[in-house]
């Protein structure tokens, strides 16, 4: 009874340690160096355009997932003080395992374009989008709801 008073414990401190870690990666919304608001429409013409790749960064919930299948797997081998030691290397290793599995799904996030224009009135406005399909260095641009359009 003691071990399994331990392995909840130990499940709950680990649980509580992954969540407080949790992070919930990029925002793809505009950012802007204006005094505008996002919400009124800018003109002006593109300076630059970079790519940027999404950060891998995950949230915590595949190693909280993973730590406590893991851990109730691990929980079902063995006994007495091997059981617990199966369970704390299954917590663990679940984590791992969980951790993982997320940053491979959000490897495959797909690249985001940082667009950066000179409005007409001197300022510098950069949007974040999902696409450039038709805009170039140099077009002239309506920036609208955080997204440039060719104007």
């Amino acid at each position: 009874m003691k071990s399994s008073h331990t392995i909840s414990a130990l499940i709950l401190i680990t649980t509580a340690v992954l969540g407080g870690c949790a992070s919930y990666g990029p925002q793809p919304a505009s950012h802007g160096y204006s005094t505008h608001s996002q919400s009124n429409t800018n003109y002006g013409a593109i300076e630059s355009i970079q790519v940027v790749h999404p950060d891998n960064n995950t949230s915590g919930t595949g190693a909280i997932v993973g730590g406590l299948v893991g851990g109730l797997l691990g929980n079902q081998v063995g006994g007495g003080s091997g059981k617990t030691a199966a369970t704390a290397v299954g917590v663990v290793g679940g984590a791992l395992v969980g951790n993982n599995m997320e940053k491979n799904q959000s490897a495959q996030a797909s690249d985001m374009y940082q667009v950066r224009v000179r409005l007409d009135n001197g300022d510098n406005l950069t949007v974040v989008q999902d696409s450039v399909s038709d805009l170039r260095i140099g077009n002239r641009v309506r920036v609208a709801d955080g997204r440039a359009y060719r104007d």
